[in-house]
């Protein structure tokens, strides 16, 4: 059965005002994903209006996507995990962040053929409408990342990385010269900015999803494939060469790591590769089950004055403990060997669902583009960019099934001529 179908209630013209509040629901949650206090009315108008839009009819029919059982699967083991955890209020706390993200549930089920523009047109209009103010806040203001927005330069920069991702992809697949045209220096220029924003890991996971995601795209057009590649390194060699951020960075990294050398961790790296390396030892101690949700960050703070003789007790008080800059090593704080696997799954899935409607190079990338960046971040902290994730997945889902039925409507056409 077509997941386009009409609606129940809904009139021949579609036009009603549960099918209305759909289409507004859809609308304000792409601008307001940008935005905190925004988003906490998107994040409760979605359900409300997938409710009165008979979504608890459709639920099994969502439960076919893979992506779903997946997250609710993350979510069941993270709740487990606040039963042997020491402050269960932390783990609610944890527990929370990861449960938001079931929001794609409401929005891929509202989704149909008529309601696709309206969510389009809420990503186009908050994602361009947030890559405005992060230029102004860079070039006018000197500022990284979105202030107004609540959105660090990590943030911003991975805005910018699933940009380049998915305006690649669209370019390949569009047959008009124009489009292809402006696609093209759209990917540019979000490098360009990327390029001078100070997050290092999250443009390197940009870098190798985008040489994926070109080498999927073209590996039977070796010529095609070898000019792209020539042409975007040259690109991104002279803006990597004349940009000052990008300088500076690669030379805070080399003083960071000299540092490292000398015993000093009281820099962005060296406090990466304390968490990381207190995160290993903790799982080890509990491998299956972990620490219980919620106690990840109370761990390094509790540990860091005696772990291998106060080596990183320095680092106390050096930043907020909030996390382990980790997926892997913060999921398995978390819930241990249970916690991998939920995660793993949860990228399986993810990917599935993409290969399933017939997405698998755009899904290859992104799932690359969340696994590299989930090496050096966490990136469930990164609320806006996790649910631009979620969104494009369910419009990339509802735009194959619409035009599954276009084909199958002008063939049906077809045969009855």
């Amino acid at each position: 059965m077509s997941t386009f179908r009409t609606s129940a209630g809904l009139s021949q013209s579609g036009f009603t005002w549960r099918d209305l509040l759909a289409k507004s629901a859809l609308l304000f949650f792409g601008i307001a994903l940008w935005h905190k206090g925004l988003s906490f009315y998107g994040y409760y108008l979605l359900p409300l209006a997938w409710i009165l839009d008979g979504g608890l009819g459709r639920f099994r029919q969502i439960m076919n996507e893979p992506l779903v059982v997946a997250l609710l699967v993350l979510c069941f083991v993270l709740a487990l995990g606040i039963l042997w955890s020491e402050s269960p209020k932390l783990g609610f706390k944890v527990w929370r962040r990861y449960f938001a993200f079931l929001v794609f549930i409401p929005y891929l089920s509202l989704l149909n053929k008529e309601r696709l523009l309206w969510a389009i047109g809420g990503l186009l209009t908050g994602y361009f409408g947030a890559l405005i103010m992060g230029v102004y806040q860079w070039k006018i203001l000197g500022v990284q990342g979105i202030p107004p927005l609540g959105m660090p330069y990590l943030h911003f920069s991975s805005m910018l990385g699933i940009g380049v991702l998915l305006a690649l992809y669209l370019s390949s697949k569009s047959e008009n010269r124009k489009t292809q045209s402006f696609l093209w220096l759209l990917v540019v220029s979000l490098l360009f900015i990327q390029l001078n924003q100070n997050a290092r890991g999250i443009l390197i996971a940009t870098l190798l999803s985008s040489t994926l995601l070109l080498l999927l795209l073209h590996k039977k057009e070796i010529r095609t494939l070898l000019a792209v590649m020539v042409s975007l390194a040259i690109v991104i060699g002279v803006f990597g060469y004349n940009s000052t951020s990008f300088h500076e960075r690669l030379a805070q990294a080399e003083r960071d790591l000299e540092m490292s050398k000398l015993g000093r961790y009281d820099t962005s790296l060296g406090y990466r590769l304390a968490l990381w390396d207190i995160g290993i030892h903790g799982i080890a101690e509990r491998p299956f089950l972990g620490h219980g949700t919620g106690m990840a960050a109370a761990y390094f703070d509790k540990n860091i004055e005696t772990y291998k003789g106060g080596l990183y007790k320095e680092l106390q008080g050096f930043s907020p403990t909030y996390h382990y800059h980790n997926d892997w090593i913060e999921i398995g704080m978390h819930i241990g060997l249970l916690g991998f696997l939920a995660y793993a799954f949860l990228l399986w899935g993810w990917f599935q669902t993409f290969k399933a409607h017939r997405l698998a190079i755009l899904g290859a990338a992104l799932i690359c583009f969340i696994f590299l960046s989930g090496l050096t971040d966490n990136l469930v902290f990164f609320r806006q960019t996790f649910y631009l994730l979620l969104v494009i997945t369910a419009i990339g889902i509802s735009w194959h099934k619409a035009h599954k039925t276009v084909i199958r409507q002008t063939e049906t056409c077809r045969t009855a001529a």
